[in-house]
């Protein structure tokens, strides 16, 4: 297994198509990683459900945040899409990190793992939890994907998520 550099990145983005309706490619790649940025917003307003086999599985009310070039988040929980359409091959996974400055701001970022296979135009959850809250820009950089090569290709990701928001 091996992270993707930055060249490799940008060799897959070009030739796999990685990645789409990003913003400023040259702006977004990273010496281990790819910038995502933030595209819309929501409140989570209710209750989730989660289960062993999904059979249950319930995902809570959204109250989607209009806004123009900058949005105000207070102290609380959030989803936030992303611009940009990933599609991961069968030899790859990835993981998100918060970018830097969103941590230093007191805001954190919550990711599962993109799977092999995986396709779509991802959500990920935001806490903001500096009292005094955070102002987001709209394509605001808030996380790093880190793409690795697996040993060897595996299944695809057959999941609900997998076509999401495209």
């Amino acid at each position: 297994m091996a992270v993707l550099s930055k060249d490799e990145i940008r060799r897959r983005i070009v030739e796999e198509g990685l990645i789409r309706d990003y913003v400023d490619l040259e702006t977004q790649l990273q010496p281990n990683g790819f910038d995502c940025t933030l595209k819309a917003v929501a409140k989570l307003r209710g209750c989730g459900r989660v289960d062993f086999d999904n059979s249950r599985r319930e995902l809570p009310d959204l109250e989607e945040i209009k806004f123009g070039d900058w949005v105000y988040l207070p102290k609380g929980v959030y989803r936030a899409y992303l611009n940009e359409v990933v599609k991961i091959g069968r030899d790859l996974m990835a993981i998100a990190r918060p970018r830097s400055t969103l941590v230093r701001c007191g805001a954190n970022v919550l990711t599962a793992v993109w799977d092999a296979g995986y396709e779509g135009r991802s959500e990920v959850g935001i806490v903001v939890y500096n009292e005094a809250g955070i102002w987001l820009s709209r394509n605001a950089r808030i996380v790093q994907l880190v793409f690795i090569r697996l040993t060897s290709e595996t299944e695809e990701y057959r999941g609900i998520y997998k076509g999401e928001n495209i």
